[in-house]
């Protein structure tokens, strides 16, 4: 699947000084508008906007929450695990996956809104092109077509209904 360039600084410029994207999604603001995987009355799983690998995905609380320990009650925190294992165990079957990657980026400084980035790594990549070399955007992301973004996430959702 053919990469394009991401323009780093417009990205951060805008997660920075822009208002938390994951509250605008889940408030239904369009310009902030995702394709999402799943979604319940605390949780929303929807497909990154500058994918690196085809099915990456975030698993996030509708309830805007910036720290790990602190924001979260362990319950939260493992209802949240659950749903990246769910949705990580669906995608598997969808996407051909030799390893899933889960990792909860973001700062106070960008991105704040706690969220798990969950990311499958296809077969047959060369060592030197996985792991953080495979996640940075800085190497381009996918130009994957909104019509397969959509067929990816419902593929997904129907797998979790089974």
């Amino acid at each position: 699947m053919k990469r394009r360039p991401l323009d780093i600084q417009s990205y951060s410029d805008r997660v920075r000084s822009g208002p938390c994207f994951i509250c605008e999604l889940v408030r239904g603001n369009r310009d902030y508008a995702h394709v999402t995987v799943f979604e319940d009355k605390d949780t929303i799983v929807f497909l990154n906007k500058y994918p690196t690998l085809l099915g990456y995905f975030l698993v996030v609380p509708k309830a805007h929450r910036e720290d790990l320990v602190t924001d979260l009650t362990e319950s939260e925190y493992l209802n949240l695990q659950a749903v990246v294992y769910r949705v990580a165990g669906a995608l598997k079957r969808v996407i051909p996956t030799e390893r899933i990657y889960v990792l909860s980026l973001g700062s106070k400084d960008g991105n704040s809104h706690v969220h798990w980035d969950v990311a499958p790594l296809p077969p047959g990549v060369p060592y030197e092109q996985q792991q953080f070399h495979a996640l940075m955007a800085e190497n381009g992301v996918l130009d994957i077509p909104s019509a397969k973004m959509t067929e990816i996430a419902q593929n997904i959702s129907k797998v979790m209904r089974e």
